[in-house]
């Protein structure tokens, strides 16, 4: 049982994606959709069409990172790298780059690098444009700026005919609704960098009592990787994000009571029973304990061979250096023998020399330096073969009469004896003295108790990690008093959970629970869990825009945005509120309005009467 507990990292790497080849049913009659979930976290395409021969699925799936590599030398340029051709995000951690901030695209010219990733890859070879309409996810209430700034791309840049904004939450939503659920309720979005609290009321976003938590997936990552570097500090680099997210994915739950909880980690046979062993990756063989005395001499050996080679690879330098810049001064003396003089001193001069004295003295030392190095050079090659260091040196026979030895000779050696002890060969012992004294693949695991509910707690209890914001249940039931008490009882019948951070085992027992505390005694309340929260935002998109492919509702045209400005929202069921801009209107400035101003600023009366 101990042994099962006991998991292993994947580390995956991200498999680059392919470039795929649209179906013709994408183009004819007339091109289809395009739905793009532009998530925080991860960036979802696909196409929308009714035809079964288009996938109903996502084609492509990625994080929204990317990394511009600065080049190697020689190269043509910087190479930027998008979503799973990325590879494996930890060796680039201080590369990536995100256009949100928090979930908000404010990144413009890398949300350019995430679309054209999409456009690429899934063929949408149009000259010069992009002919197919879009429908894109947006943050709930997403700035004003934030949504010019974006259609301006797609219409600037890309040429789309036309776009549809919604939120990502209310897709969801729209996709899971049931014959017999009611068109209110109150959505619980968690994702990757926050948490929204929606109340829906008779199918439409009520914006104004929408409210926002700053806590999700990212800062409970990065919580479990304080709490695990704190208490292993020795695996302080192996503990890392991607790891963190893999352990909150597959082996973090939601306590109905975290005190509670608590209380039963401190029972060792629960601890025992329900504590998760990860496995880091380690080398089985310790380096510099488990070689012998015959592969500790190999390996000096071989360093000295690469000493050896390294020398003679500088000597042969040193020497080609020296002979070129001798035959250089041995012509310059030629000149000399020569009685060519103005060459000569030219020459010198070049050479940085005062008279023919200071070149003699120079040639004499290069010649000097020239021959000592050949000889250094056929030292080296003759004992290039000589082992240095031996690990058993053979005692020279000084004495062929053996028994002949005088005594006085034997205690000589005797005395010598001590010094070369550690020399005699030992076969057995190190065998038994390099053995570890501890399991080392032990050392190398992290065990998770309670930080399997303290990383997902945070969204309860944001006070966990220093946050100075309320959790989901305090949310909810502020948002809740907002309004009416029959509303109220409309809202709790469809508590709907989405989000990619609402996975954890136990989260719909807690919200269960904390409904259970703030409602009225005897009321009644539905908690449902989206039946995809990842995808069901994109597949709700997708349903949208096969419902309204042929309307007008929802979609903003170039026309639209060239009159109306890029901020311009079309409401629909899945939509934020539009809310123009407003600018105060100045009152004109008239002669008269001027007249007043300019007599008081010419005359000289009381400065009271004046005011």
């Amino acid at each position: 049982a101990a042994a099962s507990r006991v998991f292993a990292f994947r580390d995956a790497r991200w498999a680059p994606d392919p470039v795929l080849e649209p179906s013709a049913a994408v183009r004819t009659p007339q091109p289809v959709p395009l739905v793009i979930d532009n998530g925080s976290f991860q960036t979802r395409a696909g196409w929308a069409s009714a035809d079964p021969a288009v996938p109903a699925e996502p084609l492509l799936r990625f994080r929204s990172l990317a990394a511009r590599s600065r080049g190697a030398r020689g190269a043509a340029g910087a190479e930027t790298q998008v979503g799973n051709d990325l590879g494996s995000p930890e060796p680039l951690r201080w590369l990536l780059r995100s256009p949100f901030d928090r979930n908000v695209p404010v990144q413009l010219e890398l949300q350019e690098l995430l679309l054209d990733h999409v456009f690429q890859r899934l063929g949408v070879a149009s000259q010069g444009c992009v002919d197919h309409p879009i429908v894109l996810t947006e943050a709930v209430c997403n700035p004003l700026y934030s949504r010019q700034m974006m259609s301006e791309l797609l219409f600037e840049c890309y040429q789309v005919p036309k776009v549809s904004y919604g939120v990502d939450s209310l897709y969801s939503f729209y996709h899971n609704r049931k014959q017999n659920w009611p068109c209110s309720g109150l959505v619980i979005s968690s994702g990757y960098q926050c948490t929204h609290i929606l109340p829906v009321l008779e199918g439409r976003l009520d914006a104004k009592n929408c409210k926002r938590i700053n806590l999700g997936g990212c800062q409970a990552a990065v919580y479990l990787q304080r709490l695990l570097q704190l208490k292993y500090p020795g695996h302080f680099a192996a503990i890392t994000l991607s790891r963190m997210e893999e352990i909150l994915h597959e082996h973090s739950y939601i306590a109905e009571d975290y005190i509670e909880e608590l209380q039963k980690w401190r029972s060792p046979e629960y601890y025992e029973n329900n504590m998760h062993k990860m496995q880091l990756p380690f080398s089985n063989k310790l380096l510099g304990s488990t070689l012998t005395s015959e592969e500790k001499q190999e390996r000096r050996q071989q360093q000295l061979r690469r000493l050896q080679e390294l020398n003679a690879r500088r000597r042969e330098e040193k020497l080609q250096l020296d002979q070129e810049r001798l035959e250089r001064l041995l012509y310059v003396q030629e000149l000399l023998e020569d009685g060519q003089m103005d060459q000569f001193h030219k020459a010198l001069v070049e050479l940085n020399m005062d008279s023919a004295e200071e070149l003699q003295s120079y040639i004499n030392k290069l010649s000097l330096s020239v021959e000592q190095t050949k000889q250094k050079i056929l030292q080296a090659e003759v004992n290039i073969e000589v082992d240095v260091v031996d690990s058993k040196p053979e005692t020279p026979d000084l004495d062929p009469l053996g028994s002949e030895q005088s005594l006085e000779d034997v205690e000589s050696i005797n005395e010598f004896e001590p010094l070369f002890a550690e020399e005699q060969p030992e076969v057995e012992k190190p065998v038994a003295a390099v053995q570890p004294v501890f399991n080392l693949a032990e050392y190398h695991q992290l065990f998770l108790g309670t930080e399997r509910i303290r990383a997902p707690e945070i969204v309860f209890q944001p006070s966990l990690i220093g946050e100075d914001q309320a959790g989901i249940a305090e949310t909810m039931q502020y948002v809740l008093e907002r309004y009416p008490k029959e509303q109220q009882a409309i809202l709790v019948q469809n508590v709907f959970l989405t989000g990619g951070n609402t996975m954890y085992p136990g989260l719909k027992a807690r919200v269960q629970k904390e409904l259970l505390e703030m409602r009225p005694f005897q009321s009644s309340f539905q908690v449902h869990l989206a039946s995809s929260p990842v995808l069901d935002a994109w597949y709700g998109a997708r349903d949208w825009a096969v419902e309204y492919m042929t309307r007008e509702e929802g979609w903003i045209t170039r026309k639209d945005y060239e009159e109306k400005g890029g901020e311009y929202l079309k409401e629909h069921c899945a939509s934020n509120v539009y809310v123009p801009i407003r600018l105060p209107k100045q009152a004109p400035r008239t002669t008269e309005a001027l007249a007043p101003s300019r007599g008081l600023a010419s005359s000289t009366g009381n400065p009271c009467e004046q005011a």
